[in-house]
């Protein structure tokens, strides 16, 4: 019953996720995702310009597709670009990890995955957390990627040598058949080449007219969708139904310019990977989610309304009549567990548990339950979704031809800057 419940609570996020995944399983495929990003090339001119638009590039593909589809679109294109411009592959690798799965994925302010499930275990809504933690998130995310360009910009640059003019060899990288592959994918040896390569396959011309006009729809649309929220005041699961809306139309669209007749088959398998892809990242999370429902609000829905206090409320009240509990030390206990969940490289495994302390350590000091939430939030993502634990950073790290373990290594210090700046912001709003 609890698995069940947990599943209702977490379902339309997988859906929105599997949506979005699919959109950019079209977009790879017609090649709008380089008609959208070969622009930045013209400007790509030196090593820390270039490092700020890669992150950048990646930060935005992340709100809107998600970091690990976005590692092969944004990657797969402009690292031949970003080598081409002096930047070494390993500061590459950190400005793509740091800005989309760190900053973007913790905050995740568009598609509200995380969010969604630190506020479904916390019994409050994601747009309380996005709120009323904002500046934490924000403190958190400029703090660590600030941090990261100070400390390693003497180290950045590495000289061009001729033979990358051509072609950078031996790199390994993606499956392109699935972009949204995860740590668990197997990597496979193909060079990355640049966008003017001569062996570049051919396009059709209905697909070339597709990808262009794919590239001018996508963005506007969800411009528009960014419109359409701050005007009507959308947020939350309103906000994600948005998003989700959009991302099928646009994939929809998409499969019918540049596949015609093929369009239905296209659709079904877009949809089919895309849903493979959200399952396969929530699975554990659903069964973990149901344990802290238990331990929570939730208790009421899953066993009866005779069961009024979750077993983790229990436990909080206990600790706190026998410990000097403040809001100050449950923030602390925050952060710790957050970052201790995402240890097994799975950054959303812990989510639930982060959301029910949230929601137990809120009632015992009377602090505020959203900045707890996203304290767990962040360091979840950060230390699971993928930029200090080795065995969560073999995406980025495949791309961008890297050892995972020295770019872990590079991202330590940035990030425990970022969460010590974003436990020093959250005390503040908890005075």
């Amino acid at each position: 019953c609890a698995s069940l419940y947990a599943a209702r609570e977490f379902m339309e996020i997988i859906a929105t996720i599997a949506l979005v995944t699919a959109l950019s399983k079209c977009m790879g495929e017609l090649g709008s995702d380089r008609l959208l990003m070969e622009p930045m090339s013209k400007i790509m001119k030196t090593p820390a310009r270039t490092w700020w638009l890669l992150g950048i590039t990646m930060f935005l593909f992340s709100l809107f597709l998600w970091p690990s589809p976005s590692v092969a679109l944004v990657g797969a294109i402009m690292i031949p670009f970003a080598i081409r411009a002096g930047l070494s592959p390993l500061a590459a690798a950190m400005a793509m990890n740091l800005f989309g799965h760190g900053f973007a994925l913790s905050y995740d302010v568009v598609i509200q995955g995380a969010p969604a499930i630190s506020a479904a275990a916390a019994g409050i809504s994601a747009a309380d957390i996005l709120s009323q933690a904002g500046p934490v998130f924000l403190t958190m995310g400029i703090v660590t990627v600030l941090a990261a360009f100070i400390l390693n910009r003497s180290s950045m640059s590495e000289p061009v040598r001729i033979a990358e003019h051509a072609r950078i060899s031996g790199k390994d990288r993606f499956d392109e058949s699935n972009p949204a592959a995860t740590q668990d994918d197997s990597i496979k040896e193909h060079p990355i080449s640049g966008p003017n390569d001569a062996d570049e396959p051919a396009q059709a011309p209905e697909s070339r007219r597709a990808a262009r006009i794919m590239a001018v729809c996508i963005p506007a649309a969800f411009l528009l969708d960014i419109i359409s929220m701050l005007a009507l005041d959308l947020n939350g699961t309103d906000a994600t139904s948005v998003v989700s809306g959009t991302a099928v139309l646009l994939m929809c669209l998409g499969a019918v310019l540049g596949f015609g007749k093929q369009s239905p088959e296209k659709v079904t398998q877009y949809l089919t990977d895309g849903f493979l892809f959200a399952i396969r990242i929530f699975a554990p999370v659903i069964v973990i989610g149901a344990f802290f429902f238990l331990g929570g609000s939730g208790i009421s829905q899953i066993l009866g309304r005779d069961f009024g206090n979750g077993i983790l409320n229990d436990w909080a009240l206990w600790l706190a009549a026998k410990t000097p509990l403040n809001p100050y030390i449950a923030a602390a206990f925050q952060l710790f567990i957050g970052c201790l969940t995402g240890l097994d490289g799975s950054g959303f495994s812990g989510l639930p548990l982060t959301g029910a302390l949230a929601q137990t350590f809120g009632a015992a000091t009377q602090a505020s339950v959203p900045i707890l939430a996203a304290l767990g939030q962040i360091g979840a993502i950060f230390v699971g979704g993928g930029t200090i634990v080795p065995w969560g950073l073999i995406p980025v790290a495949a791309i961008c031809n890297v050892n995972p373990v020295e770019l872990a290594r590079k991202n330590l210090a940035p990030v425990l800057t970022g969460l010590f700046a974003a436990f020093l912001a959250a005390c503040f709003m908890l005075l």
